[in-house]
C-alpha cells in the first residue's frame, strides 16, 4: 500500500490523491481521506450526486473517516479495482474496502456503492457525513427517514443509505447526515448506497451489498488474467487496462474520455473542459490496446458502437459524441467555484462540431488491425471504410482544427500525416482482401501526394524537425506519432525526435506544443509517445529507462493518471481518470516488446 497525505488545500483534496469506483455505468472518485467528492448518477455523463470535487464550500460529498489525527494508507486489491484505504490512529486502525458493486450476471440495474469498514486493531472513532450536492446550484436536495434507510432526493435521483445497528445518528435533517461509528478489532460494518433515476428503488440487505463487494472483485480479477503482454511492466499495464475498463460505458460500448469535468490544465486558468464523451480518437486508441491485450469483448463492443455513431450521422467524422451517440452539446457554463477556484466549469464541449483530419488514420488502421488479429469485417463495415479512405483522399488538403482541437484552423502536420496513414491502411485493406480495392490505385496517389506535400511544406531545415504545422518553425510532440506510423523513418524522424525532446521535454515529461508550457502542464501522453518514438527508431535501452522515468513522474499512489502534470512541482493537473494518457502507457509497454513501426 502507498502513503497519502489526507490534508486540502482550501477544501480541495489534491488530484494526485484521488482513486477511482465504477461499475460499467458510473465512475465515483474517492479521496485520501475517506470522502466521496464525485459520483454522476446514474450514468457517467449525468448530472453529479455528489460534486464536492468543483465545489468544496458547498458541495455534496460522502465521508468516512476516523475522528481522531489519523495517517493513511491505500492501494487497489490485486488486478481489481476495488478499494482498501487503511487509516491508523494512535489508538487502532481501521481497513474501508470500498467498490461499485456489479451483480451475478454483470451490471446492476440500479447504482450500488457499496463501503464495509473493517477493525483491524485498538479501537477507531468514525465520523460519517453524508452531503447530497445541488447539481450546479440548480436543484435543491432534501432527506428523510423511512422505515427502509435514509432517502435522499436530487431532482430526478433517488438514492438511500442503509446502515447496521451499530452506527450512530448523531445530526440527521433534510440536507445533511452525520453519524458515529466506533470499531474494535474483529468488527466490522457495513455502509450501502443506491440509487436510481426516475423510477422506484430497491434496497438490497446489507448482507447482499457485502457479498458483492468481494463478488466484483472476482470479476475484475477475472477480466484482468489472461493479457497478451507479459513483460518488464506488467502491473503498470494491467492497472491502466482496469482504468480503460473503468471509463467503458457498457450499455453502449462507449468509451469515455475521462470521468469528470472542467479540471484544471492549470490551477486557476481556463483551459477547464468537459471530458465525460467519447472522442474518436481515445476510443479507437483504446479498441487498439484492448485488441492488443486480448480484451476482444471490449473491443467489439467499442468498435460497434463507433461504426454505429458515425453511420448514424452520415459518415461524417464528428470528433466526439454523447455515450448514446449523439453528437456532443454546445458548452454552457455553471455557477460553481471549479477546483480551486479555476473558472470556467464547463458541461458541454465545442469540439464535436470541429474537423479533425487526423481521425480517418486512426480509424482505418484501427479496423486494419482488428482484420490483421484474424477478425473478419463484414460488407457493411468494409463499405463504411472505403467511404472514409475516399472521404479522406478527397479532403486531405483542407485546414482543420489538429489533434489539439485548436480554434485557429491551419495546415496542421499531424492531420496531414494521419491522413497519409488513413490511406496506407486503405490500401492494406484492399490489398489483403478486407475492403473493395477499385479505388486502391487512387489511395495510393493520393498517399503519395501527402508524403510529398509535407515533406516540402512541413519541414524545417533550421530546425531539422516537421513543424506543428506548415509555415512556423514551431514544433508539436503529437508528431511522435508520426514515427510510430512509419511515416519517413529515416534520419528525418529521428532529428525530429531530438528536436522535440530538446524544445518540448522537461526531465521525461513533455509538453505538447511549443508554448504550452505557458498555459498548461506537461501532457502525459506525449510522455509515452516519446517512449514509442525511441524503441521504433532502434534506441530500446533508452526507451526502457524513459519508460521507467515517466511512469515514476505520472503515476498516483494507486497507479491513475490525469490528463497533465506540472514538471515543476509534480502536481497532478486535468481530468481524471484520463484514459488518453493510460492507453498511450499500454501502448507503449508493448511496442517495447516489438519495436517495429506499426505495418
Amino acid at each position: 500500500m502507498a502513503a497519502f497525505d489526507p490534508a486540502r488545500q482550501d477544501g480541495y483534496a489534491p488530484l494526485a490523491g484521488y482513486a477511482a469506483l465504477s461499475d460499467g455505468r458510473s465512475v465515483a472518485l474517492v479521496a485520501p481521506d475517506g470522502s466521496l467528492d464525485w459520483w454522476c448518477v446514474p450514468n457517467m455523463d449525468s448530472a453529479p450526486l455528489f460534486d464536492r470535487l468543483l465545489d468544496a464550500p458547498a458541495g455534496g460529498f460522502f465521508s468516512i473517516a476516523p475522528v481522531a489525527h489519523y495517517r493513511v494508507e491505500r492501494a487497489y486489491r490485486e488486478d481489481s479495482n476495488v478499494l482498501e484505504t487503511c487509516f491508523h490512529t494512535a489508538e487502532g486502525s481501521v481497513r474501508l474496502t470500498e467498490s461499485l458493486n456489479s451483480g451475478s450476471a454483470g451490471r446492476l440495474p440500479w447504482c450500488e456503492l457499496g463501503r464495509r469498514v473493517e477493525g483491524l486493531s485498538g479501537r477507531v472513532e468514525l465520523r460519517i457525513e453524508l452531503v447530497p450536492g445541488t447539481q450546479g446550484q440548480t436543484v435543491s436536495p432534501w432527506m428523510r427517514s423511512t422505515p427502509n434507510g435514509e432517502v435522499m432526493h436530487v431532482d430526478g435521483v433517488m438514492a438511500t443509505l442503509r446502515y447496521c445497528e451499530r452506527l450512530e445518528i448523531l445530526e440527521c435533517d433534510d440536507r445533511r447526515l452525520v453519524a458515529r461509528l466506533v470499531l474494535e478489532a474483529g468488527q466490522r460494518s457495513v455502509l450501502a448506497l443506491t440509487a436510481t433515476e426516475n423510477e422506484p428503488l430497491v434496497v438490497p440487505s446489507l448482507d447482499e451489498v457485502d457479498q458483492r463487494i468481494d463478488r466484483s472483485d472476482q470479476a475484475w480479477r477475472e477480466w484482468a488474467q489472461g493479457f497478451a503482454y507479459q513483460g518488464e511492466f506488467l502491473s503498470e499495464v494491467k492497472r491502466s487496462a482496469l482504468a480503460l475498463k473503468l471509463l467503458l460505458y457498457s450499455p453502449t460500448g462507449a468509451i469515455v474520455a475521462a470521468a469528470t469535468t472542467s479540471l484544471p490544465e492549470r490551477i486557476g486558468g481556463d483551459k477547464n473542459y468537459e471530458y465525460r464523451y467519447a472522442w474518436v480518437r481515445d476510443a479507437v486508441f483504446t479498441i487498439k490496446a484492448f485488441l492488443r491485450l486480448g480484451a476482444l469483448g471490449e473491443a467489439q463492443a467499442a468498435l460497434a458502437w463507433i461504426q454505429n455513431v458515425i453511420r448514424r450521422h452520415g459518415n461524417r467524422l464528428h470528433t466526439c459524441f454523447t455515450l448514446e451517440g449523439e453528437l456532443a452539446p454546445e458548452e454552457r457554463t455553471i455557477p460553481v467555484p471549479g477546483y480551486r477556484d479555476s473558472q470556467p466549469v464547463r458541461v458541454g464541449n465545442r469540439a464535436s462540431a470541429q474537423c479533425q483530419l487526423s481521425l480517418y488514420g486512426d480509424l482505418l488502421e484501427t479496423f486494419r488491425l482488428y482484420a490483421s488479429k484474424g477478425h473478419v469485417l463484414d460488407f457493411a463495415t468494409a463499405s463504411l471504410l472505403t467511404d472514409l479512405a475516399n472521404l479522406c483522399a478527397d479532403g486531405w488538403r483542407q485546414t482543420d482544427a489538429g489533434m489539439w482541437e485548436l480554434p485557429e484552423e491551419r495546415h496542421y502536420t499531424l492531420s496531414k500525416l494521419g491522413c497519409w496513414f488513413a490511406l496506407d491502411r486503405a490500401v492494406t485493406l484492399a490489398r489483403d482482401g478486407h475492403i473493395p480495392d477499385a479505388m486502391c490505385g487512387r489511395w495510393e496517389r493520393e498517399r503519395d501526394r501527402i508524403r510529398d506535400w509535407v515533406n516540402e511544406h512541413c519541414w524545417s531545415e533550421r530546425k531539422q524537425a516537421y513543424t506543428f504545422y506548415a509555415g512556423t518553425e514551431r514544433l508539436d510532440a503529437g508528431l511522435l506519432l508520426g514515427i510510430r506510423f512509419g511515416f519517413d523513418g529515416g534520419e528525418r524522424s529521428v532529428s525530429t525526435l531530438a528536436a522535440i525532446r530538446r524544445e518540448l521535454a522537461h526531465g521525461p515529461l513533455v509538453y505538447r506544443y511549443s508554448g504550452a508550457e505557458q498555459e498548461e502542464g506537461a501532457f502525459l501522453a506525449c510522455s509515452y509517445w516519446m517512449v514509442e518514438a525511441h524503441a521504433v527508431l532502434g534506441e530500446v535501452d533508452q526507451a526502457r529507462e524513459l519508460m521507467r522515468e515517466v511512469l515514476a513522474a505520472s503515476l498516483n499512489g494507486v497507479g491513475l493518471m490525469t490528463e497533465m502534470r506540472d514538471p515543476r512541482d509534480g502536481a497532478a493537473l486535468g481530468n481524471f481518470p484520463q484514459g488518453l494518457s493510460h492507453l498511450a502507457m499500454v501502448h507503449a509497454a508493448l511496442i517495447l516488446e516489438e519495436p517495429e513501426p506499426e505495418a
